[in-house]
């Protein structure tokens, strides 16, 4: 119980924006498409499409207009929405300038990026990922997606301190997000069965007034 409420106490203390780490990196900006310009018709784009389309939408990337495709089945394709041509998959440098871009954090920090293939507690979404580590006082991580360039994950030394508490309170000490542990069972049964047995001892214990004899 002294883990729940301590770790409990701990999480509504935290803003939720700060362990988002909306404070140092802006995840989605608005996407602005000039009228003037000269974009690539649907039906153009999907001539070049190898399979069924489940959604089109025009939108931009660092500035440049692109047509987002969602196939059928699940996965993102990007193409130029000027000439409707397919453009390459996201790598290494153009996934550090999408997170300087969206940087916000003092000054401009040092930073590395690796594609990470296996899942961790800092990121569960959709694998592989770029991972983009900036150097600064937070060691700020962004995580954009491969497939169109979006911001996907902000993990900071705040989140990070977050998510331990939450593992504690949920009791899930591996993975940080299974509720249905057998510690968290047998400590939620072990509570309640305290709660039950106080309210009993409590009535038991309350103070009765004796009636008197007529």
């Amino acid at each position: 119980m002294l883990l729940w409420f301590s770790s409990g106490l701990l999480m509504s203390l935290l803003p939720i924006e700060r362990v988002r780490g909306e404070h140092l990196v802006v995840r989605e900006t608005a996407a602005t498409l000039a009228p003037a310009q000269q974009l690539a018709s649907p039906a153009l784009v999907l001539r070049v499409v190898p399979g069924p389309v489940r959604e089109l939408r025009y939108t931009t990337l660092l500035g440049q207009p692109v047509a987002e495709l969602t196939m059928a089945d699940g996965t993102v394709r990007m193409h130029d929405a000027r000439s409707g041509l397919p453009m390459p998959r996201i790598d290494a440098p153009l996934a550090m300038r999408v997170a300087r871009a969206a940087y916000r954090g003092p000054g401009a920090p040092a930073a590395s990026v690796v594609l990470a293939r296996e899942a961790s507690t800092e990121f569960r979404g959709k694998l592989p990922v770029w991972r983009v580590q900036f150097e600064d006082a937070e060691t700020t991580r962004v995580f954009v997606s491969p497939e169109n360039g979006k911001i996907v994950g902000v993990r900071t030394g705040t989140w990070r301190l977050y998510d331990f508490f939450w593992g504690l309170h949920i009791m899930d000490w591996k993975n940080h997000e299974d509720f249905n542990t057998p510690w968290m069972m047998a400590f939620a049964a072990g509570g309640l069965a305290l709660a039950v047995a106080g309210v009993v001892l409590l009535y038991m214990r309350w103070p009765r007034r004796r009636r008197r004899k007529v």
